[in-house]
């Protein structure tokens, strides 16, 4: 893939200093990091072919996890771990979201409220799918939380991944759902909505929820209770799109949707001193490529609508694949469906860097500080103005 025009560091140059005053210190810190990103600011590195012997300099990356230039390699570290867990099963795909008036109750209280969001629907998930009357398995899935819609607009939502079927509840079988279905979407919404709406009013109760502005009305009891009435009363979406087929489809899926941010640069259009315009795919209207022009601050306050609070995981394992069940329970998953309980380790290195000239590989030789660069490139300056 071509390297984009244009960045999400570009439009925070534009927007300049005096608008980073007015944000608080972990949006700073943030937009600091992606405006230095793989720049000589972090300094870097001299790698070097082993076949031809030639030489160049890489930058450092930020690593911070809402950088949109830091996502591939995570991504590609990460799938490689999950391509050993796939079961050569059926993989079904439900996205569970929550009613627009929640939406900013949930960013006064972002760490508490989309921490119940993941418990909520995983709690719903193991249940309904232990059901005798539905499945009666104990399954295992991840769940990947994405906040933002194609505008970067608030849409908080959580896509969950999970094989079709699961262990009996004995653990002394593999059952397997139907091959076009998995649980019934209108007993996963009501049961989601009850599972969260018990968590929201024990959160009030317990007086763990902050209320700003529009919502300090709910510090109420009693406009809280009626607010929880309100949303009961709601239909929860809870959706589940068509099975994916085999374990490649599934890592074909799993490549788009994680490490994602709420925005990439190659949607980014063009950038001015004023403006930014970026693609987005109204999916409304047959999913058909729009264009949207924001002023750069307003661009980048949608952008740090989705900076998450330090230390919430936006990817949670459940049910086998749980981080602590997962070591005994995915061998016996393996066993039950006739395969090695202990598939060999995935060794290979996709996008090792190769020489621009020779295709060799290149290996690094030196680490370089933010000073060094800087050294290395005046010299290069200074004999070519002396040249």
């Amino acid at each position: 893939m071509t390297a984009p025009r244009w960045e999400v560091a570009d439009v925070i140059r534009m927007a300049g200093t005096r608008f980073l005053d007015t944000l608080n210190r972990a949006q700073q810190k943030v937009l600091h990091a992606i405006e230095r990103c793989r720049t000589a600011a972090l300094g870097g590195h001299r790698d070097q072919c082993v076949a031809c012997g030639y030489q160049e300099i890489k930058f450092h990356s930020c690593r911070n996890r809402h950088c949109p230039k830091c996502q591939v390699n995570a991504r590609e570290k990460w799938l490689r771990k999950r391509r050993q867990e796939l079961l050569p099963v059926e993989y079904f795909h439900i996205i569970f979201s929550v009613p627009h008036q929640l939406i900013p109750l949930m960013w006064q209280n972002k760490k508490l409220l989309f921490t119940l969001f993941f418990q909520a629907t995983g709690a719903t998930l193991l249940e309904v799918a232990a059901d005798p009357k539905r499945l009666g398995v104990e399954i295992g899935f991840l769940c990947i939380l994405h906040t933002w819609g194609q505008t970067m607009n608030k849409h908080p939502h959580l896509h969950c991944v999970m094989p079709g079927g699961g262990l009996s509840l004995d653990h002394t079988r593999w059952i397997s759902s139907h091959p076009r279905f998995f649980l019934p979407v209108k007993v996963l919404s009501s049961v989601f909505r009850d599972k969260f709406l018990d968590g929201l009013k024990q959160a009030h109760l317990t007086n763990k929820l902050r209320f700003y502005n529009d919502c300090e009305k709910f510090a109420d009891a009693n406009t809280f209770a009626a607010f929880i009435d309100e949303l009961s009363k709601k239909k929860w979406v809870v959706y589940c799109k068509p099975p994916f087929g085999g374990a490649e489809h599934v890592l074909q899926y799993l490549a788009r949707y994680v490490h994602r941010v709420a925005i990439s640069n190659h949607r980014i259009v063009s950038v001015d001193e004023k403006n930014v315009t970026f693609r987005w795919k109204d999916y409304a209207h047959n999913n058909q490529q729009r264009t949207m022009t924001l002023s750069c601050k307003d661009f980048l306050r949608r952008f740090l609508y989705h900076t998450l609070p330090k230390g919430l995981p936006r990817i949670r394992y459940f049910g086998w694949l749980a981080n602590r069940r997962r070591g005994q329970l995915l061998p016996l998953c393996r066993i039950l469906l006739h395969l090695d309980p202990n598939p060999p380790e995935i060794t290979d290195e996709p996008h090792a860097a190769r020489c621009p000239h020779c295709h060799g590989k290149m290996c690094m030789i030196e680490h370089l500080t933010a000073a060094q660069i800087l050294q290395a490139a005046y010299r290069i300056e200074y004999a070519f103005d002396t040249s």
